[in-house]
């Protein structure tokens, strides 16, 4: 390895380096400069590197600098589109502008985030809205396609992101026109794309990544450019990302959607050569029947639903429906790309149905997980890949170049195993770059170990009652995690009938509002207490001692009946392992290291983590997961966490 560029990274990142000289209170970490040279070696080699960096190190830093200094072509893939957007706004023009190196960068999303002309004005045009609000929205989403340079959904002010007049403004694969496209010139996508090609630097997501990745392996040219480098922030979610990218999946939303199309289409461009009301009728009221006899909500695996024979039969008698209305589109698909891509999009759904159906009954060699997710209004039908170690593995080999996944999350124990074999890649050499914070001193770990067991009635009444002295002298500035919605009302339940005598403090509960609101609210209020589930676990950044608490009501262990879960643990067994300590152990580990990583985010921060859940202490496996937590002070009692949480706050 060149000792030219190490010093060169080493310097940059040095007390006096670039990076201090243009960010007053910089400070070097050695953490950051052993990762940033790990990193560099793995770019120069084409090598590849798994790092796990603890919370505080600046792993951005020390993985932008080399990346920018040895002047590759690089993609940079993060786990969420806000840290792709913190990234490429924040972070890359900070580190570029402090090297000046020069290199052009691009921001690029999936086809969803940007407005599509072509669709907005059809839809416009053609005036079906299920509220009048759509028609506010759309106006306004049209004002803003015509002065934005890059129609990004994020970047439209006074547009919620998540506005149901976006399906109607955005295109999807399915009905994407291409190079037919009267607007195919001026598209928002295909800039984006075009920057991309063109760029030094490419940020992206990781369901973006995962998407090229899965279009690939169908013979499907790639929308990604070619790169020397590969670095993923937030690898932890990679496993989960690309199992539903290998895989596949069908919701009675997406079908609906084509109805709604296929009865828009039919009235607009071939009106009196089909009865397409009659037609899009048949198909909507198959979808109500399938609906009904898949059942109550929940998650049913291939086994149960092979012995639902309602939905079977209702799901043969929807592609009877779908072959009639195929058969028609077919007969008129050539008097309009739209209807032409209808006519496709009728034939990729049937066969798609038909397969799903056959492994179904008649599972054999599949190496696919068939299951359903069943909701109160809906239904997805999904067909996950058993593992997804082959398919990455292969990809990773199709062309040498640097593969770094980064993440403060990927061991358990001190271990990379669990996600090196979820990936593939047994073979990549693994660094660990430890935080800089002082975590004896910054934090005090309390375990409530009388509590019962977490799974039965009254538990979480349990919990709220042993902490509320603790919440009481912390002033609220509380997070309390949940394992899922329902146990988030339940805590919420048991946390209202004792506000009474604390106004001061406001609960903020996950469904109330949306999870920005709910930060925003957080951050603001004087006493707040936040019950949350999954999307609280991580990625959320509240510094200082507005969030000082963290409790984990529960031990993030998967639901052992959830289906993909069911299939894999059995698959392990199959091949003489165990899945409790290979697979559902580790899986827990990483959860739970993300939910405790929401309290200490700077040098400055102190707190207490409470858990609720005794089995950390009373089982042997608890021993690995306190072992994969920062060495926070351990308390006693409840009396103890009281006594520093006085003195903390004085």
């Amino acid at each position: 390895m060149s000792t030219d560029f190490l010093q060169a990274c080493a310097q940059a990142l040095g007390p006096d380096g670039r990076i201090a000289q243009a960010l007053p209170g910089f400070l070097e970490r050695a953490g950051q400069q052993q990762l940033a040279a790990a990193i560099a070696e793995a770019i120069e080699t084409q090598g590849s590197l798994i790092a796990e960096a603890g919370t505080g190190i600046g792993k951005t830093f020390a993985y932008l600098v080399p990346a920018l200094l040895q002047h590759h072509k690089v993609l940079i893939s993060t786990g969420t589109k806000n840290l792709q957007d913190q990234l490429f706004r924040k972070d890359l023009p900070t580190v570029l502008k402090a090297l000046g190196t020069g290199q052009s960068v691009a921001n690029l999303k999936g086809r969803a985030n940007y407005v599509c002309r072509y669709h907005l004005r059809q839809n416009l045009a053609q005036g079906e809205f299920v509220a009048r609000e759509e028609i506010t929205q759309l106006r306004r989403i049209e004002r803003f396609a015509a002065v934005s340079d890059d129609g990004e959904r994020s970047q439209a002010l006074g547009i919620a992101e998540d506005a149901s007049a976006w399906s109607k403004a955005v295109s999807t694969r399915e009905n994407c026109l291409g190079q037919d496209c009267p607007d195919h010139g001026n598209c928002f996508v295909i800039r984006a794309r075009q920057r991309a090609q063109q760029a030094d630097v490419v940020v992206v997501n990781h369901h973006l990544f995962c998407a090229d990745l899965a279009l690939r392996d169908e013979g499907i040219a790639e929308f990604l450019p070619q790169t020397q480098v590969l670095i993923f922030d937030e690898a932890h979610q990679l496993p989960e990302i690309a199992s539903q990218f290998f895989g596949s999946s069908l919701s009675l939303r997406q079908l609906l959607e084509f109805c709604r199309d296929i009865r828009r289409l039919g009235v607009a461009e071939a009106r009196g050569l089909a009865d397409w009301v009659s037609l899009v009728g048949q198909l909507e009221l198959g979808l109500r029947e399938i609906r009904l006899q898949a059942g109550p909500p929940g998650k049913p695996d291939a086994d149960r639903l092979r012995h639902n024979d309602g939905l079977a039969a209702a799901l043969r008698g929807w592609l009877d429906a779908l072959e009639d209305c195929s058969t028609c589109l077919n007969q008129v698909s050539e008097l309009s790309k739209d209807l032409g891509k209808l006519a496709l999009r009728a034939g990729e759904i049937r066969v798609w149905v038909t397969r799903w159906l056959a492994e179904l009954e008649d599972p054999g060699q599949s190496e696919r997980i068939l299951w359903a997710d069943i909701r109160s209004n809906g239904l997805t039908l999904h067909a996950t890949p058993l593992s997804i170690a082959e398919p990455f593995r292969k990809h990773r080999e199709a062309r040498p170049r640097s593969w770094i996944f980064l993440s403060a999350t990927l061991t358990m124990a001190g271990r990379f195993e669990h996600f090196q074999q979820s990936l593939g890649l047994d073979d990549v050499p693994c660094e660990m770059a430890p935080s800089p914070f002082d975590f004896e001193a910054q934090g005090r770990l309390l375990v409530l170990d009388q509590l019962g067991d977490p799974n039965q009635s009254g538990f979480s009444s349990r919990l709220v009652a042993q902490i509320w002295p603790l919440v009481q002298a912390n002033h609220g500035r509380c997070f309390v995690l949940c394992t899922s919605l329902r146990q988030v009302d339940e805590v919420a339940d048991a946390f209202q009938g004792r506000l009474a005598s604390e106004p001061s403090m406001s609960l903020l509960v996950q469904g109330s509002m949306s999870r920005h609101e709910l930060l925003d609210r957080f951050r603001q209020a004087d006493a707040p207490i936040l019950v949350g589930s999954a999307s609280f676990w991580e990625g959320v950044d509240v510094p200082g001692q507005q969030l000082s608490m963290v409790v984990i009501a529960k031990l993030p262990f998967a639901p052992p009946d959830d289906p993909v879960v069911k299939a894999r643990s059995l698959a392990i067994k199959r091949q003489g392992g165990e899945p409790f300590s290979q697979y559902q152990l580790p899986l827990a580990a990483l959860s739970l290291k993300q939910g405790v990583g929401r309290l200490v985010r700077t040098e400055h921060d102190h707190g207490l983590i409470v858990i609720g859940d005794a089995r950390i202490s009373g089982k042997s496996y608890g021993r690995l997961l306190l072992r994969s937590l920062p060495p926070f002070a351990r308390l006693d009692d409840s009396a103890s966490a009281l006594a520093y949480l006085e003195s903390v706050n004085r």
